[in-house]
């Protein structure tokens, strides 16, 4: 049984390495979808792939083959130990902002009660210069790497 039914995809976004720029550049994309999972559960599948593609838990903030977040759900809100339901740095962050309102544009902060595009218009200057859209023909290519 399909565990996550998606219904919309982002493109992909490029990013500078967090905290430290020097390393490999992110790739981003969000999700949209539907599940008959709760969240524990949903984050419990998640961490599964995470480490089926290769992710070796490490230090906080060091580069990685994958990062999988639930960023939003229901906008239930949850506090546990291993999950902040929505996550807690969402609206501070360029490469959620920008594939969230590509496929959400309407979307709304559960707890901050404000609009994406507020969010998106509190960052910096340079969160807006550093984050790139790859182009379909860049994905393309990318896809056929992985």
């Amino acid at each position: 049984m399909i565990f996550f039914d998606i219904k919309k995809r982002s493109d992909f976004y490029e990013t500078p390495s967090y905290p430290n720029k020097s390393n490999p550049k992110f790739v981003n994309i969000m999700l949209k979808g539907k599940t008959i999972l709760e969240p524990i559960a949903l984050l419990e599948r998640l961490k599964k792939i995470e480490k089926k593609i290769g992710r070796i838990k490490k230090n906080k903030n060091e580069p990685r083959v994958c990062d999988i977040d639930i960023i939003d759900f229901n906008r239930i809100l949850l506090k546990k130990k291993n999950l902040q339901l929505p996550h807690p740095r969402l609206h501070e962050r360029n490469f959620v902002l920008f594939p969230l309102k590509e496929i959400s544009p309407m979307w709304e902060h559960p707890v901050l009660n404000r609009k994406i595009n507020y969010f998106i218009n509190k960052l910096n200057i340079t969160s807006h210069i550093e984050i790139t859209r790859i182009q379909n023909s860049a994905i393309s290519k990318l896809c056929r790497i992985i």
